[in-house]
């Protein structure tokens, strides 16, 4: 069973605008964006997803290949950690 990835609710203040996401990492005072597909990954990071299941909204919604999905919500997903943004 895959690890359940969140946002850390206490380190970032964000919006959804335009189905683009900007946010604040709160920690740093760093701003931070998202494009639309970044987007739909942030919001299902904000109520707790596993890769697998990013990887499969981004196969859904972009009519992307498994592997290149996989690729990029493992590159978002480490983004994010190396950051210190996501609770494990």
């Amino acid at each position: 069973m895959s690890e359940r990835l969140r946002l850390r609710a206490d380190a970032l203040s964000w919006r959804e605008i335009d189905g683009e996401v900007v946010a604040v990492d709160i920690p740093t005072s760093t701003y931070l964006s998202a494009n639309s597909s970044g987007a739909l990954l942030w919001t299902m990071l904000s109520k707790g997803a596993t890769q697998e299941e990013l990887a499969s909204k981004l196969v859904e919604a972009f009519d992307i290949d498994e592997e290149r999905a996989q690729a990029d919500a493992r590159a978002f997903v480490d983004a994010l950690a190396a950051r210190g943004l996501l609770e494990r």
